[in-house]
């Protein structure tokens, strides 16, 4: 890769990050009625699926690091914590399933059950700070809403998808 290029996807990539922290931020400002307790759309975590989908391993996973240390920043460490094994499981259930995609899932698919790994990463956190196995009994609140964020994310991806790939054909 020529270092006009590698310069060119280190700026793509800043952009990513800089939308996907807006985004976050944005998304920690509005409530929705009816949410059960901690459950959020996961908007930031479109220009994540972004990375796995078109950008690559290196990528994704440097997003959902770089995601975790923006919410230390933001949240504490309790949310950063949360966010980073959210993120990284997340991720690596999109990357597996991405493998996989000889058994036709769609994007939508790999979005929802994305999702899901990213709320079960997070429930993993919160057994661990808590020292009790209790937060699990919330596993099935969360498979639900991993299932409908997941779906209204991947959604929002397919209608963003061609302004993204306008930008990174710019940029690359």
């Amino acid at each position: 890769m020529s270092k006009n290029r590698k310069t060119k996807r280190i700026c793509f990539m800043g952009l990513l990050f800089a939308v996907a922290v807006v985004l976050s931020y944005i998304e920690g400002m509005v409530t929705i009625p009816g949410l059960p307790p901690g459950i959020k759309l996961g908007l930031s975590n479109i220009v994540t699926m972004y990375c796995v989908f078109f950008l690559g391993v290196p990528s994704a996973y440097t997003l959902a690091i770089l995601k975790a240390l923006s919410v230390l920043l933001m949240r504490g460490p309790t949310g950063a914590l949360l966010s980073l094994l959210g993120g990284l499981v997340s991720v690596t259930v999109m990357l597996l399933l991405l493998r996989l995609e000889k058994n036709g899932l769609s994007y939508l698919v790999i979005s929802i059950l994305g999702a899901i790994g990213h709320n079960m990463g997070q429930l993993f956190g919160a057994a661990m700070l808590t020292g009790t196995a209790l937060t699990l009994y919330y596993f099935p609140i969360l498979i639900l809403s991993g299932i409908g964020m997941g779906f209204v994310t991947g959604l929002v991806l397919k209608t963003v998808l061609p302004a993204l790939e306008k930008l990174d054909r710019r940029l690359g």
